[in-house]
């Protein structure tokens, strides 16, 4: 394994921890006895949640080698002569039971065929509209991004806008965030970046769920977020080029579809 792949495999895997036991502490915090199920498989390893703050969460590892179909790998940079390919990641989703804590996603990959690069972002899906809360989660992503590059949290501000978009319902799936992909311009510098991304997921995650995990919701309120959950499934299984990458490169289809809410609505 070359060095790059090993230092990726390692950190995506140290990462994995760090945030499983932010979530975990979480949950204690709130007084829940909630542990994580872990799921190992020959490529990897996710962890699932059932809590009383996070509804349903999933932290995922993945360590794949293998051959892309024909069909999918002619939108893969790097396979014109050669299908086969390496991957690690790491991708976490989590559904809060609180309808004022938003829905969260994350996930950061290195990937390679006869080239490679780097991948991810983080969002967040709000149920409930909260003006401060938004312009918080931005201002720490802005505020990361301009450590690397000035240019950074504009460009992938404005990706992730146009990325997590339903175009069937002329509608954005959540508040935005960042997202990245096919990042090859110097591989030391963007493993730099690719880490305080994951390090200010963690952060954020802690922020933002124990300042409105305690907060009171009514009936109404969690009505909207179920209704917003559909929005999240028809996205995931319509549009999301991390589903559609797992399930053509081999990955586990329970840590692909961790994604899902436990429960949705539509009208």
């Amino acid at each position: 394994m070359k060095k790059e792949q090993k230092l990726c495999k390692e950190w995506f895997q140290d990462l994995q921890n760090v945030i499983c036991k932010s979530i975990s502490d979480i949950e204690k915090d709130y007084g829940s006895r909630a542990k994580f199920k872990r799921n190992k498989w020959k490529r990897g390893e996710f962890r699932t949640i059932e809590g009383e703050v996070i509804e349903k969460g999933g932290v995922a590892f993945s360590n794949v080698i293998g051959k892309f179909p024909k069909d999918f790998a002619k939108q893969i940079p790097g396979t014109e002569n050669n299908r086969n390919f390496w991957s690690s990641g790491i991708s976490v989703v989590l559904h809060p039971k609180n309808p004022k804590v938003p829905a969260l996603h994350f996930n950061t990959r290195f990937i390679c065929t006869q080239k490679s690069w780097f991948g991810g972002g983080i969002d967040a899906t709000q149920s409930l509209k909260d003006l401060n809360q938004k312009k918080y989660f931005h201002n720490e992503l802005k505020k990361m991004c301009n450590k690397h590059n000035k240019k950074y949290y504009p460009k992938y501000k404005k990706w992730c806008d146009e990325y997590f978009y339903l175009p069937h319902r002329n509608e954005a799936r959540g508040i935005g965030g960042i997202f990245f992909d096919y990042k090859m311009d110097n591989w030391e510098k963007d493993f730099s970046f690719i880490k305080d991304v994951g390090l200010t997921f963690d952060f954020l995650l802690k922020e933002i769920v124990k300042k409105n995990m305690f907060s009171k919701w009514t009936a109404k309120q969690k009505e909207i977020q179920l209704l917003k959950r559909g929005r999240y499934v028809e996205y995931n299984l319509l549009y999301d080029r991390g589903t559609k990458f797992g399930l053509n490169s081999g990955g586990n289809p329970e840590a692909i579809l961790m994604s899902m809410p436990p429960q949705a609505k539509w009208k």
